[in-house]
């Protein structure tokens, strides 16, 4: 089935407090971007009180986004790559090593896949 990119959302579970440090979330993102093989446009990184950090990279092909709940050692990604240059798999093990994840969730979904003409109205 011929998609136009690929969407993971990922739910990593078990993350070390580092989660809450805004700079470690930015070293994160960068690297993931970096070695999923994506091209990062923009990077913007907030942090809440009294907890919570959330990261978006803007990318050539789409983005990367993570949400931090520090009090529950719980991070939510959005990871969404157009083409096949990027492999949005290997941000989130990149995110899982970085966050030091104790369990990892993936689901994809294939983004644009167009239905057969026999299906097409």
């Amino acid at each position: 089935m011929n998609t136009l990119g690929r969407h993971l959302l990922v739910e990593l579970w078990g993350c070390a407090r580092a989660i809450d440090d805004p700079d470690a979330v930015r070293e994160a993102v960068r690297e993931a971007v970096r070695l999923a093989g994506a091209t990062l446009l923009h990077l913007e990184v907030h942090s809440y009180s009294p907890q919570g950090v959330t990261g978006v990279a803007l990318l050539a092909e789409s983005h990367l986004a993570v949400h931090t709940w520090p009090e529950q050692g719980y991070v939510a990604a959005d990871i969404y790559t157009c083409g096949t240059t990027a492999d949005p798999n290997t941000a989130v093990r990149v995110l899982e090593r970085c966050f030091g994840a104790k369990l990892v969730d993936v689901r994809e979904i294939a983004r644009g896949a167009r239905p057969s003409r026999a299906e097409l109205p």
